[in-house]
């Protein structure tokens, strides 16, 4: 059996190990999206929200918006590549770098391939549709055309606990309406 330091000890080293491509700049922007999710929640959205930056610059930023706009496709990663390409002029993001705080579903990271995007940060994993490490690995298959690098768990329990406490009220909600 091992002795409780050396599992923490343990779990640091792979969780650096994991994260050690991640740089300061990635964190500022898995903040900047959890401020965007934040706020997402407060107006009913799930709280997913996705900044694509290039460097220091932020191309594109979004969060969930399906509610507001009716519109299936309107996944945070999915709106902030569209506002991303807009503003470099282009769709190919080959330099670019994404932050994102849950794991992308199918359709998202079939976008992030298609985008060419370089490098993926992402927070909480999707244990019911999570495309990239948990029931696909569609950002790395070699089948496909352009790979892209990927760091996940960053920021995963701040992430979680926003999707938590969402789901968590949501509920609320409802069981208080059907009394």
């Amino acid at each position: 059996m091992i002795a409780a330091n050396e599992w923490r000890s343990r779990s640091r080293r792979r969780l650096r190990r994991l994260h050690s491509g991640v740089t300061p700049t990635d964190r500022r922007m898995m903040l900047r999206a959890i401020q965007l999710a934040s706020h997402a929640a407060a107006s009913g959205e799930v709280p997913v929200a996705a900044v694509v930056y290039r460097g220091e610059t932020v191309l594109g930023e979004a969060a969930n918006d399906r509610e507001a706009t009716s519109d299936p496709t309107g996944h945070a990663e999915v709106v902030a590549l569209r506002r991303a390409a807009a503003a470099a002029g282009g769709w190919r993001l080959v330099d670019c770098s994404m932050a994102v705080t849950l794991e992308p579903c199918p359709m998202c990271a079939g976008a992030l391939v298609n985008a060419r995007v370089a490098r993926l940060i992402y927070g909480a994993r999707d244990p019911k549709a999570g495309a990239v490490d948990t029931l696909f690995d569609l950002c790395r298959d070699r089948r496909l055309n352009h790979r892209v690098e990927v760091f996940g768990g960053v920021m995963g329990p701040a992430c979680g606990r926003l999707l938590t406490e969402f789901f968590a009220a949501r509920r609320a909600q409802r069981a208080a309406s059907r009394r």
